[in-house]
């Protein structure tokens, strides 16, 4: 159930924790870091570790997005997680791989940045900012 509601969005086991205490569901969180091992392990979760976090995140694959062959995108603002599976993959691979011998694994990587909609609305602010 608190996959499904938050499939767009990345989320921690003390995320899972919190809903499912919220929620009179008593669970050791030994329990959960286990199940969501576990779900990592047959492809339905993606497990990363972005810079600004202390602890892993998780994010819910799409069926058949193919979420290990390319780079996600993970809004700073709110959570909104995007995939990246555009031509522009390919030619950051090669990039990468014929100018700096980098081999990229996709699988954990993220972008962190704001999404269009978290990018206006703070633009807004910023313009409200500046004439007041």
């Amino acid at each position: 159930m608190y996959l499904r509601q938050h499939s767009e969005h990345s989320f921690s086991a003390y995320d899972v924790n919190d809903y499912m205490q919220a929620n009179g569901i008593q669970v050791n969180l030994t329990t959960i870091y286990r199940n969501l091992d576990k779900l990592t392990e047959c492809g339905e979760i993606m497990k990363y570790k972005t810079a600004e976090d202390e602890c892993c995140r998780y994010q819910c694959t799409k069926p058949h997005a193919h979420c290990g062959a390319h780079i996600h995108m993970q809004c700073r603002q709110c959570g909104k997680i995007f995939h990246l599976e555009c031509q522009f993959m390919q030619e950051l691979e090669r990039h990468l791989d014929e100018h700096h011998r980098f081999k990229l694994e996709c699988p954990g990587s993220v972008l962190v940045g704001l999404c269009s909609e978290c990018g206006e609305r703070q633009e807004q602010n910023d313009d409200k900012t500046k004439r007041g």
